[in-house]
């Protein structure tokens, strides 16, 4: 399988999903952020099938909002509508860790991330302290690792992972957590959620 995801309201789909939830908090804040030693995947992992069983710190949800994924015990969901399309949040109760999932509009994964980070309107790369930390993209997917200075959360780590899901929808998965964190606790439930991913009804191997 292949990989998807932009943030809140702005003017496109994307653009508006991106500048809703521009932050760390669902809403009001800007984007989270990640570490260098971050670095995707040479080649995005492939979805298991929906039947697979998750490992025992993880829990199969299947979303309302039309998918299935892995996501830690214990963590919390929460939803907002952006301008044209929900962010799904699951948030970590003791550590600051966040997944944000939502659909994207722009035509390729590579289009959207480039539009979240640029727009001269709304685009990450205006907050404050903002430091790309790696970059990596395949046919089907594109991330951004960056980090970023919160105003109330203080220091953010980012990893922004944009593709297209079995059934060809494109889809961001962002991860995000104190900078002070281990670069793998940022990066390890963005892989599950990632290799677990499924929208409803298609069948993901």
């Amino acid at each position: 399988m292949a990989f998807t995801v932009a943030v809140l309201v702005g003017v496109s789909v994307g653009a508006g999903v991106w500048w809703f939830l521009r932050g760390t908090s669902i809403g009001s804040r800007t984007p989270a952020d990640p570490a260098p030693a971050l670095t995707a995947p040479s080649t995005p992992p492939r979805s298991p099938s929906p039947s697979a069983s998750p490992a025992s710190e993880y829990r199969r949800l299947q979303d309302p909002v039309g998918y299935s994924v892995d996501i830690p015990r214990g963590w919390t969901r929460s939803e907002k509508q952006g301008r044209s399309a929900p962010v799904v949040v699951y948030d970590a109760p003791s550590d600051g860790r966040r997944l944000q999932v939502f659909r994207i509009a722009e035509d390729t994964p590579a289009q959207s991330l480039a539009l979240a980070e640029n727009d001269p309107g709304y685009g990450f790369a205006r907050q404050p302290g903002y430091q790309v930390l790696d970059r990596a993209r395949g046919t089907t997917w594109a991330e951004l690792v960056y980090r970023y200075d919160d105003a109330d959360l203080g220091a953010r780590r980012v990893v922004d992972h944009r593709f297209q899901a079995a059934d060809g929808t494109l889809y961001a998965i962002r991860a995000a957590g104190p900078a002070s964190l281990p670069p793998t606790l940022l990066r390890e439930p963005l892989t599950r959620a990632l290799t677990s991913f499924c929208p409803a009804d298609t069948e993901c191997r």
